[in-house]
């Protein structure tokens, strides 16, 4: 149950929210999914800025007070009263002024429980909708995957029908819930029928065999174009370009100029990015958050990338419910089952799963086993060698983030390469289970 000073805090914000919205009237880009809203937020962002004046979701603005406060432009006050004095005189401005404002927003919208996409939707008028992906997280708080996707379907059903519903038809959860929406719809992924595709996607190397993005074929309006993403490693990572790609179709965005902006994309920090680590090693660093679908994908990615050795580091996994224990049993078996140097778990969870899958084996040297990230980061520097890849991946109350923290090569350049950088974040400590 909330404080009632948040709920308090929530109504005003919404009354805010809805005050600006009904002045400048501008028009809105909402994404939801288990996973890959931030990437997709932030390629549609690259396609759209060079055209209109666009505005999105920045850190993790995307809840009940988040999306408000994105909405009138402001960052949170806090604790602090003066700051949020600050907050309603920006909300004054925008309320006076009758220029400057965005013509586009790019809102990110987060959930937790059934209710919260229609709470967004009773008060933020969609002009496009998109659906990411459907998958296990925050699986805690509702029955099943099916639920999940039923929640977060609201958004696109509630798209106008002069408007676009922009939907990974890969997922089959999503496909379930196409039926109801009104808007026009544009499929995108990998599969024959979506109407934005990738095929023929190959990983890039330089002269030292270092990896160097994806390139690939975008099909779509029966045109066939190669393309190639210089900072992009995973697979499921251009899923947010399709999107991008069908956002400025809408918006009628010029596609070649478009196409030339998204060379530039990379995903928000903690999101498979590549970090230079200690001994000329190299990190994959996924540690913004964790699921079942997200882990394995992250390992798939790796497993297709060339390198001397290869370690993964994995933290336990949050908010699965009562998957809790076979997603990380799933997480471990596929790992187990594939080519590793160093398994490196941390957490009881992922200790759990991998003891009762190894039986009295687990005492092997390819596996060890840490309590902490910062126990795990200490012992891990020892043991890394030259060219080796490393995949650092958990879910963020873990605080993988850590880890990486230890093993690059300069704990100054922390803040530029990874997540939760924050004096507020720094403070906070994993979650101990």
């Amino acid at each position: 149950m909330k404080p009632r000073k948040i709920i308090y805090l929530e109504k005003i914000l919404r009354f805010m929210a809805v005050a600006i919205l009904k002045r400048h009237r501008p028009k809105i880009v909402g994404i939801t999914g288990s996973v890959g809203k931030s990437s997709a937020k932030e390629a549609i962002f690259l396609v759209l800025k060079n055209n209109f004046k666009v505005r999105k979701n920045e850190e993790n603005y995307n809840n009940e007070i988040g999306i408000p406060l994105t909405i009138i432009g402001a960052k949170t006050g806090g604790r602090n009263p003066f700051k949020w004095m600050l907050v309603f005189l920006k909300w004054i401005f925008w309320l006076i002024s009758p220029w400057g404002y965005p013509k586009i927003l790019i809102l990110e919208m987060a959930i937790d429980r059934a209710g919260d996409m229609k709470y967004f939707m009773s008060f933020i008028p969609l002009e496009v909708g998109i659906l990411t992906n459907i998958s296990s997280s925050h699986l805690e708080f509702f029955k099943n995957i099916k639920a999940i996707a039923k929640e977060k379907s609201i958004l696109v059903k509630s798209v106008p029908a002069n408007g676009v519903a922009i939907l990974n038809t890969d997922n089959p959860f999503i496909r379930e819930e196409m039926a109801g929406i009104k808007a026009k719809i544009i499929s995108y992924g990998f599969n024959e029928n979506a109407e934005i595709k990738v095929t023929d996607v190959r990983f890039n190397y330089d002269e030292n065999g270092n990896s160097r993005g994806l390139s690939f074929k975008l099909n779509y309006d029966k045109k066939i174009i190669p393309l190639r993403l210089p900072r992009i490693i995973a697979k499921h990572q251009l899923y947010a370009a399709l999107v991008a790609v069908g956002v400025g179709e809408y918006f009628k965005v010029n596609m070649i100029e478009a196409l030339a902006d998204l060379e530039d994309f990379q995903s928000p920090l903690g999101r498979m990015n590549l970090i230079f680590g200690i001994n000329e090693s190299l990190i994959i660093d996924d540690t913004y958050n964790a699921s079942p679908a997200s882990t394995l994908a992250a390992i798939d990615t790796m497993d297709q990338i060339n390198a001397k050795r290869k370690i993964l580091i994995l933290g336990d996994m949050f908010e699965l419910g009562e998957d809790s224990e076979s997603g990380h049993t799933e997480v471990v078996k596929s790992v187990l089952e594939g080519k590793f140097d160093k398994l490196i778990l941390v957490g009881s969870r992922m200790k759990k799963a991998a003891q009762n899958l190894l039986g009295s084996n687990s005492h092997i040297k390819s596996v060890l086993f840490f309590d902490n990230p910062n126990q795990a980061g200490k012992i891990i520097k020892n043991i890394i060698q030259k060219g080796d890849l490393i995949l650092v991946k958990g879910s963020q109350g873990m605080r993988m983030e850590k880890v990486i923290e230890k093993i690059i090569p300069e704990i100054g350049n922390a803040s530029k390469v990874l997540c939760r950088q924050s004096k507020a974040w720094k403070k906070k400590e994993f979650v101990k289970n």
